[in-house]
């Protein structure tokens, strides 16, 4: 295992709500209160809210990449 003095880690940022998590939870909880869970009934209007917004809403931001590259290119200086 190596050890380096100096290497500093941040904690990763996270978002409080995705994008379609309201919809989401709305659904969720009248399926909780109403135990339609077929969305059939009272929940009709809850799903097609939900399904509307996963296929309008673009996702955001860029594309992952990997994160161990990433911290062996940085730490490779001092691994050596």
């Amino acid at each position: 295992m190596v050890h380096i003095k100096e290497l500093k880690v941040r904690p990763k940022k996270r978002t409080m709500y995705g994008m379609c998590s309201m919809q989401f939870m709305g659904l969720l909880g009248c399926w909780s209160a109403s135990k339609d869970l077929q969305s059939t009934g009272a929940c009709k209007l809850a799903a097609e809210s939900l399904l509307l917004c996963m296929r309008t809403t673009v996702p955001e931001g860029r594309k992952p990449r990997p994160a161990i590259n990433y911290h062996l290119s940085r730490l490779r200086k001092r691994l050596q």
